[in-house]
């Protein structure tokens, strides 16, 4: 478990940001799979091809990545794939051209996304299933 010098004990801070930015993922997969007809008509009206696979993709990142990210499993490389989700999304849909509220949808976008990129710069912290897989490979010392 890494430790900075200020820090004496483990911070559940790092948890509490990844618990926040997976609600985001979460919710926004039970809204796709509530209504799947609105995203389907979103991705169609930006004039993407395989909708209903786009509609997909986006259910597995909210809900699969969302839960990763939650629980802190293999956190670095979900921080990753979802930091490219919003940046890619976040381009595709939120043209700034449509006004100050598309714009600051996709400042949103990025924002989610630098925070995504703190999380895979500096691990999920001391409260995440990846420190258990971590500490399980430690040898311990007699």
């Amino acid at each position: 478990m890494k430790r900075y010098p200020a820090q004496n004990r483990p911070s559940a801070v790092p948890a509490l940001g990844r618990v926040m930015m997976a609600i985001l993922f979460l919710f926004s997969g039970i809204g796709k799979v509530i209504d799947p007809g609105h995203t389907i008509e979103e991705i169609r009206a930006v004039g993407l091809p395989f909708a209903h696979l786009g509609l997909a993709i986006a259910i597995l990142l909210g809900f699969g990545g969302g839960a990763m990210l939650l629980l802190g499993i293999r956190t670095r490389m979900v921080a990753i794939v979802l930091a490219l989700y919003c940046v890619v999304a976040g381009l595709i849909f939120h043209n700034p051209s449509g006004g100050i509220p598309q714009l600051v949808h996709l400042i949103k976008n990025f924002a989610i996304a630098g925070g995504l990129l703190q999380v895979a710069a500096f691990g999920a912290g001391s409260y995440a299933f990846d420190n258990l897989r971590a500490n399980r490979k430690t040898p311990q010392r007699a």
